[in-house]
């Protein structure tokens, strides 16, 4: 275990929890399967399944922010993350194993960081392609509230382009 990065991660996240050592221990385990190294750009890109504690260790370790667009939220809420190289084409999901036997918070976040990636996680390839590079989009005003949002987060309301706190969303059936 790198305590170092350990640190770091708990710095970031502001506390020591299981979750934080879940995101700790995926890294651990992409760096060891896929030789990942923190990501400059979009180099290596995260689809994390969830917006729990483990995704701020992943930002810290392998330098997918939302900000540069190399982490993506795909919020199924699974204990999943999947990450993909642009360099080589590799890419790899794990999802937590679930847990055996009761532990206080102490314990699961000792077991969690003490134990091997290959007990805690199931490893596949993801079901969906890596996500596009981050785009750029031209800023739109709100005709309802004179706010500006990208263009592609724009609908059109009694023929006015408004954003999306001012669409009226319509649904009928399933």
């Amino acid at each position: 275990m790198n305590k170092e990065l350990w640190k770091k991660s708990v710095a970031f996240h502001g506390h020591e929890c299981p979750g934080l050592a879940i995101g700790f221990k995926a890294c651990e385990a992409v760096m060891e399967k896929m030789g990942l190294e923190f990501s400059k750009d979009e180099e290596v890109v995260c689809v994390t399944e969830n917006d729990a504690c483990g995704v701020d260790a992943i930002q810290v370790i392998t330098g997918c922010t939302v900000g540069k667009g190399n982490l993506v939220f795909r919020g199924t809420g699974k204990m999943a993350f999947s990450f993909y190289n642009r360099l080589n084409g590799e890419s790899l999901r794990m999802i937590v194993k679930p847990f055996e036997g009761e532990m206080d918070h102490q314990q699961r976040q000792q077991y969690i960081l003490n134990s091997p990636v290959d007990e805690l996680f199931h490893f596949s390839k993801p079901a969906f392609k890596v996500p596009e590079k981050a785009r750029r989009f031209a800023t739109i005003v709100c005709e309802n509230c004179g706010e500006g949002a990208p263009e592609h987060k724009i609908r059109i309301r009694s023929g006015r382009k408004v954003c999306l706190d001012c669409f009226e969303y319509y649904a009928r059936g399933w």
